[in-house]
């Protein structure tokens, strides 16, 4: 039943979907996770600080890896952000078909794990990851937290 009068709901000023491109270099790593956290601030995202801390980390893992791992085969990495009235999406996007896994703990490397980092930190957060083929032959790896 609807009442008279009423105004409908409208979606948060915060919410939408943005996206940039970047070259597959180190110096795109810090870019990108200034880039997402400056247009949290910029949107007025409600979102607590250990959530923000750990979306850049994500971000920061996701945009190393492709600039590690595809950059023979994608110059370019593109980054979106896609925030709900209660998520926030981030995916990194490059044309290298190598769909990648998450590396157990082994505690004598160095390296190799970015992904299982991401998977826990949107574990804890409550949310959800995961990796998919483009159209054109690639992959997205994306991580939604709850807000």
């Amino acid at each position: 039943m609807e009442s008279r009068g009423s105004v409908p709901a409208r979606p948060p000023s915060y919410e939408g979907v943005w996206r940039f491109t970047a070259a597959a270099v180190d110096a795109s790593v810090p870019q990108a996770r200034h880039a997402v956290r400056d247009l949290l601030h910029r949107q007025g995202v409600p979102v607590r600080d250990d959530v923000v801390q750990g979306l850049l980390l994500i971000v920061s893992e996701l945009v190393t890896n492709a600039v590690r791992h595809a950059a023979l085969l994608s110059p370019q990495v593109a980054v979106e952000v896609a925030i709900g009235a209660e998520w926030i999406r981030v995916a990194v996007e490059d044309n290298h078909p190598y769909r990648p896994k998450a590396l157990e703990t082994d505690y004598g490397q160095t390296g190799g794990r970015g992904l299982l980092l991401v998977r826990e930190i949107t574990r804890e957060a409550g949310g959800t990851c995961d990796v998919e083929h483009t159209a054109t032959g690639g992959k997205i790896i994306w991580a939604a937290l709850p807000l």
